[in-house]
């Protein structure tokens, strides 16, 4: 559709959706990024305040890590993708009021790779 710009775009996206792309820009860099790299990587769909106000907050949030380099400030994330993804699903386990169902429900949506996988690393683990 005409006129459609990046604010547009923006409001469309889900919540922590930005925080996830900025994530996973930051992921794929072999260095720290500054704000303007990372909206670069995230192809200027957000505007650089937008990234510089989304690198702060997963800064406070403990999520990413800043260098700093003169005035120019990097970003890098503080966990890699797979961390950072364990430590949500041990996060979000622990908030529902059944984790034993939602954990049920979880392992019935896995693919036949992703289940073979699990069963490997439980036998591994004594489990």
């Amino acid at each position: 559709m005409a006129g459609r710009g990046p604010r547009d775009r923006a409001q469309r996206r889900g919540a922590g959706e930005p925080e996830s792309e900025v994530l996973a820009a930051l992921w794929a860099a072999d260095r720290p990024l500054t704000p303007a790299e990372v909206q670069t990587e995230v192809d200027g769909a957000l505007a650089y305040n937008t990234v510089h106000t989304i690198l702060k907050r997963l800064y406070d949030k403990g999520l990413v890590l800043r260098d700093t380099d003169g005035r120019r400030g990097g970003y890098r994330p503080a966990k890699d993708a797979a961390q950072a993804t364990a430590e949500a699903m041990r996060e979000a386990l622990d908030r529902g009021p059944d984790p034993i169902g939602a954990l049920r429900q979880f392992v019935t949506g896995l693919s036949a790779e992703q289940e073979r996988t699990l069963r490997e690393l439980l036998t591994a683990n004594g489990a």
